[in-house]
């Protein structure tokens, strides 16, 4: 069966697009590069919302009725940006309507947000809407296909979304496909899911902070090295987020740390006691935090005192009370 994208071409094989937008060709270091998929998925996605576009006539609905895209990756929105559209608004009108569909009690954005948010900045209490069918796959893929690989939108976000839409797409490799992703490059962006809750947090103030490249070393990091992976993430972080550290450079950095931790403590816990025979040194006793080991030689021992030793040994675990 063919996967959503297939569809959407499928669907808007004779509609051309006048306002293609190349993929971005500059992705930052610490970033997911996008499967080669990626171009397709978004051409389908913009032919999708022609498409849906021309199923209707434009309408005039009220701004406070229309709420955004549940799937929306996008957190913040540039101020600047907004300002420049609503004065263009504000002086030539809107020139291409918002599209949205029906949900109760009002209507939810499928493709404008940005012009949807610059008529509340002006005050408009109307704004010129297409009314749609759009199902919550569309939404989702049309969502994600939008906003992967654009610079200005951090992984962290992208990741949420991604999160949000897996009761919709519980067949991770259907997701992927939809959206033009690798798996793998799929797994990056999941792998925030699996970092500290005091890394999410900083997250959810600053989802710059860390990339998905970035965040998928760390939580392969974290998995090796458990408690000790953890408490090093957590002396290191705040090095991220004075931009002290590269996060590039954080998961290496978590790794020498946490070794380090490890071998000190097991430094700390390690006992080591000698015993002799007569004068001559015949073995020692050594606990440390995972072994208990007694290693005697063999140039010490008489053929009985193997034997009782080795009776003694089984005795000791044969579970027999003493």
């Amino acid at each position: 069966m063919s996967n959503i994208r297939e569809q959407m071409l499928a669907k808007t094989a004779n509609i051309r697009s006048t306002a293609d937008r190349k993929p971005d060709a500059t992705r930052r270091a610490n970033r997911t590069e996008t499967a080669p998929g990626m171009a397709g998925a978004l051409a389908a996605a913009q032919l999708r919302v022609q498409e849906l576009e021309a199923t209707g006539l434009p309408s005039e609905l009220p701004v406070a009725d229309i709420v955004p895209n549940p799937w929306q990756p996008r957190r913040t929105f540039n101020e600047l940006k907004l300002t420049e559209l609503a004065e263009s608004i504000r002086e030539v009108g809107l020139l291409q309507p918002i599209v949205v569909r029906r949900v109760e009690p009002g209507f939810q954005l499928v493709a404008g947000e940005r012009r949807w948010r610059a008529h509340k900045m002006l005050g408009l209490e109307n704004i010129k809407a297409v009314v749609v069918d759009c199902s919550d796959a569309d939404m989702i893929v049309l969502a994600l296909v939008e906003n992967i690989g654009r610079d200005d939108l951090s992984d962290y976000e992208i990741a949420l979304s991604i999160q949000r839409s897996e009761k919709e797409f519980p067949n991770r490799t259907r997701l992927a496909e939809a959206v033009g992703l690798s798996r793998r490059g799929l797994y990056k962006f999941m792998a925030f899911y699996d970092l500290p809750d005091f890394v999410k947090h900083d997250l959810d103030l600053q989802p710059s902070l860390l990339g998905s490249n970035a965040a998928d070393a760390l939580a392969s990091c974290l998995k090796k090295h458990g408690e000790a992976g953890v408490s090093a993430t957590r002396e290191l972080w705040t090095d991220v987020v004075g931009g002290h550290l590269d996060q590039g450079k954080l998961a290496a950095a978590v790794t020498a740390l946490a070794t380090k931790k490890v071998s000190g403590s097991a430094a700390r816990e390690r006992s080591i006691e000698k015993f002799f025979a007569g004068q001559n040194h015949a073995g020692s006793i050594t606990k440390d935090i995972k072994n208990f080991t007694v290693k005697i030689k063999t140039g010490v021992l008489s053929d009985s005192q193997e034997t009782r030793i080795r009776q003694f040994i089984s005795e000791l675990f044969s579970g027999t009370p003493n």
